[in-house]
């Protein structure tokens, strides 16, 4: 049995990510890390008793990381797969963005991660084994005007995935980015016509991605044949870059 990790397990790709390991790996279990509602992880539980744990993760926060990481061990002895989800956007021209939105979407998307990334590094690193699996986006790569926070951030987890993929290589741990580029998530049903139309324009498969492709690519760097796949980033976006 595998112990997995999943933050931000309420939002569409997360949800999608854990439906994706309960479904196809039947002896998996889950922990879904939620800050503020539980509903939708919830709902995931629901659907798979006995095998999903709901409990309450502040990404941003190094002793939330650690009374989680204290939770998971002390019941199943094991950490064997992390997937650093949680992220958002607030958009701003540099010249209008405040600092507070800089520091919070840096806190979130880059700081959260690392935070998670170093906190699983340890058991990891005893047990010999292990998967993380970093979501990134897009924007770490085709950085778009508006996102420079978000496209900082991401860039920044590029980089700690690759030099983190280094330091565990050598006791069998990886350690991978996802890219993924337009969604069909709660942020793409926000978008109006026109920005849809504009989006849509850009991606030469002409559609959108769903939750369920990227999290496809997440179950399969989690697994076996993986195992000599480390450092990359995987992008999921219809062939945009």
């Amino acid at each position: 049995m595998r112990n997995i990790l999943v933050t931000g397990a309420n939002g569409g790709i997360g949800r999608a990510i854990a439906c994706e390991f309960l479904e196809k790996d039947k002896e998996d279990h889950l922990w879904l890390g939620v800050h503020s509602s539980r509903d939708q992880a919830e709902q995931i539980a629901s659907m798979f008793p006995g095998r999903v744990s709901v409990i309450t993760l502040d990404v941003t926060d190094p002793e939330s990381w650690d009374s989680v990481m204290e939770a998971v061990l002390k019941k199943s002895q094991s950490i064997d797969v992390l997937v650093n989800n949680a992220g958002a956007h607030e958009d701003s021209l540099v010249a209008t963005m405040s600092d507070d939105t800089w520091h919070r979407v840096i806190d979130l998307n880059l700081n959260g991660v690392f935070y998670g990334c170093r906190k699983a590094a340890k058991p990891m690193l005893s047990q010999r084994s292990g998967r993380i699996i970093n979501i990134a986006s897009l924007s770490a790569i085709n950085a778009p005007i508006g996102q420079a926070n978000y496209a900082s951030a991401k860039s920044g987890v590029l980089s700690l995935t690759r030099v983190l993929a280094k330091e565990l290589a050598r006791v069998g741990v990886t350690v991978n980015a996802v890219c993924p580029g337009y969604i069909e998530t709660e942020a793409i049903t926000g978008m109006n016509d026109v920005s849809r139309k504009a989006a849509l324009a850009n991606v030469p498969m002409r559609r959108f991605g769903t939750p369920e492709e990227v999290s496809a690519a997440v179950r399969f760097l989690a697994c076996s044949k993986a195992s000599y796949i480390t450092g990359s980033v995987i992008k999921i976006d219809g062939g945009i870059y």
